[in-house]
């Protein structure tokens, strides 16, 4: 397996964790920046705006700017200005992402005149009337868009319960599939690649996410390198394909790339 020419980064659970910096992270991206190795930085996450999220990770000491970080919310616009313009738009979704969503009709949760209902990162906003509307929406004719279908993230306290776990639920009770933008879904990935002028062979993707980062990005092509960090859980080892490359930490990455000898070697 030859050397990658860029990476493509999650960012919860590979360089954070509610937004504190795992060990050697901050590190790690300072050196690949520093030996000229282009990254790109893929989130589902969607209750931070793109901004913020650049904000946080400049705040804990990374060295990222705004053009190297492609979030699902972006992505979802982009979606929805292509295949459903002038849609009225029911969102669900914890946190404020609204300003990703340039160009999109929201309408007020209680509308009933919905063209489109869109989830996105799951909270306490999504109650039991919330998920019932939606329901009640899609029920009526509204189409479906998922930002992404994670059943699972890692915070601070632990494994929390995510989107895909309602968007199973409302596709089951529903009847409608949801068209899914975010992770394992090809979209963000393909924007990566395609910001970065890369074919897919030619980049690693880096992930805590066994299924949703790294065996996705390896359908596509992509060199899937698995972090065991975040949400990884060795149980998942046993299912499915191996990834490419398995690292302790994204501290190792730079030692995998030959541009440190820190850090023990990767398995492959």
């Amino acid at each position: 397996m030859g050397a990658p020419r860029a990476l493509l980064v999650d960012i919860d659970g590979v360089l954070v964790v509610s937004w504190e910096p795992l060990p050697g992270a901050v590190e790690a991206v300072g050196a690949l920046a520093a030996a000229g190795v282009p990254m790109r930085f893929l989130t589902n996450t969607t209750s931070r705006t793109r901004a913020e999220i650049t904000a946080a990770l400049h705040g804990a000491g990374f060295p990222v700017g705004a053009e190297d970080v492609l979030t699902v919310t972006s992505a979802t616009a982009a979606y929805l200005r292509r295949e459903h313009p002038g849609a009225r738009c029911l969102l669900l979704s914890s946190g404020d992402a609204t300003a990703d969503l340039d160009g999109i009709e929201l309408v007020d949760p209680a509308a009933r005149d919905v063209d489109v209902v869109v989830l996105g990162g799951a909270g306490p906003e999504f109650t039991y009337p919330a998920l019932n509307h939606a329901l009640e929406c899609l029920l009526a004719g509204a189409a479906f868009v998922a930002m992404h279908r994670n059943l699972l993230w890692r915070t601070r306290t632990g494994m929390q319960l995510d989107t895909g776990a309602y968007v199973a639920g409302l596709e089951q009770a529903s009847g409608v599939s949801a068209t899914v933008i975010g992770k394992p879904a090809p979209a963000l990935f393909e924007a990566g690649l395609s910001s970065l002028g890369l074919r897919a062979h030619e980049a690693a993707m880096v992930g805590d996410d066994l299924d949703t980062d790294v065996r996705a990005a390896q359908r596509l092509g992509i060199t899937g390198v698995q972090v065991r960090t975040g949400k990884f859980r060795p149980a998942q080892l046993d299912a499915g394909g191996a990834p490419d490359v398995l690292l302790g930490s994204f501290a190792e990455v730079p030692g995998w790339l030959g541009l440190s000898s820190s850090g023990p070697s990767a398995e492959r």
